[in-house]
């Protein structure tokens, strides 16, 4: 879909939730695109960023216990 800048500038809102949805849209000066807007591109079956690594880091059950190099400090 192209649309004028102008026009674009009054219904912006309305532009983003329908490229959102996955549609393209050509924004156009003088009738030539000057720019687009899209969804953002994912990798195809990629997870979303919370909970991707979920399963594959581990954590050690001592790791928040100090050594003793730090006993003067705690003191």
């Amino acid at each position: 879909m192209n649309v004028p800048m102008a026009k674009a500038k009054a219904q912006l809102a309305e532009l983003v939730k329908r490229a959102q949805a996955g549609e393209k849209i050509n924004l156009t000066r003088h009738g030539e695109i000057v720019a687009t807007l899209s969804a953002p591109a994912r990798p195809a079956g990629s997870k979303g960023l919370f909970g991707a690594l979920k399963g594959q880091i581990w954590i050690s059950d001592d790791f928040d216990e100090l050594g003793p190099e730090w006993d003067e400090y705690i003191k």
